[in-house]
């Protein structure tokens, strides 16, 4: 009789010290996984923080050159793309962007109405990259005030209100080139093909000569094709223009460039930062204002 009662206490004692172990197990499991979860946060808030503290480099580096120079080059330290920085457990890479090297297509829109002459300018950088001409027309619609649509590929509520689903044109400035996604005609290709060459900024803006590509040159500068633009490229690259003198005894005969429309030094940049830190990673970008030699301002900051 007590061969069976003992054989019932070892299963019992068997199945206590199972569900002992799966306890265990349990337990550590969860632990391990809070810890890992703890780690994570705290790699996730030191990204963050070096990700705070390239913007801040970049806003002392733009401070310290404007007092420098009053001309900004591709030349310059804030142009160079310098290899990821070590920094403890990961690293730290960015580059810097001109943003006036590149159309501010918010200039086709002035006071809420149409500026004609920047329409043309981004007309002909439409030309030149091989892309539709109505999609200035689009853009400006988007931007102005009214609701008058432009003559050719223009869009004004009517047309977004028939979406899927409907939303209404800004009628204000572009905040980010990102938002031409919800403009018409401005597909996936249309945006990649102009990305290296506009710019969206919250004040009317020339163009830098220094550190434009010669597309961009060859669109704000009437007359210029894009072989010349490319031969003053080419001619910047060993000596950059200092002024509008300057950079007027270089253009072809017969060819103005109106003072409004180029420049020789910059406002507006643009940061891109990447950070890892452990298996943590932090992308970001802002806009930075610069003026005279004042601490550069955010416009805008976004996590990639």
């Amino acid at each position: 009789m007590k061969t069976p009662q003992h054989g019932v206490a070892i299963v019992l004692a068997m199945g206590v010290v199972a569900l002992a172990a799966l306890a265990a197990t349990a337990i550590m499991v969860t632990q391990s996984t809070w810890t890992r979860q703890n780690e994570l946060v705290a790699d996730h808030v030191q990204a963050q923080t070096l990700i705070q503290v390239g913007v801040d480099w970049t806003r002392a580096l733009l401070s310290d050159d404007r007092r420098a120079s009053s001309v900004d080059t591709l030349g310059e330290p804030w142009a160079l793309r310098l290899p990821p920085i070590p920094v403890e457990n990961g690293s730290l890479a960015g580059h810097i962007e001109d943003q006036q090297g590149r159309f501010n297509l918010n200039n086709m829109v002035q006071d809420g109405k149409p500026k004609l002459a920047q329409i043309a300018h981004f007309q002909r950088l439409l030309s030149i990259l091989g892309l539709p001409s109505a999609l200035a027309d689009a853009l400006v619609d988007w931007i102005d005030v009214d609701s008058e649509v432009q003559a050719q590929g223009g869009a004004e509520d009517a047309f977004y209100l028939a979406l899927h689903p409907p939303y209404l044109a800004a009628n204000r400035p572009l905040i980010d080139v990102a938002e031409l996604a919800l403009v018409r005609g401005f597909d996936d290709n249309v945006r990649l093909r102009l990305r290296p060459f506009v710019s969206a900024l919250p004040a009317f803006t020339a163009v830098n000569v220094n550190t434009a590509r010669p597309e961009v040159i060859a669109a704000v500068v009437d007359g210029l094709d894009i072989d010349g633009a490319r031969s003053l490229v080419e001619q910047r690259s060993r000596i950059f223009f200092r002024d509008r003198t300057d950079f007027l005894n270089q253009l072809p005969k017969d060819v103005v460039a109106a003072i409004e429309d180029i420049s020789f030094s910059s406002d507006y940049f643009v940061v891109q930062l990447r950070v890892s830190i452990g298996s943590a990673q932090a992308r970001s970008a802002a806009l930075l204002a610069r003026a005279d030699a004042n601490w550069p301002t955010i416009v805008w900051r976004k996590m990639l």
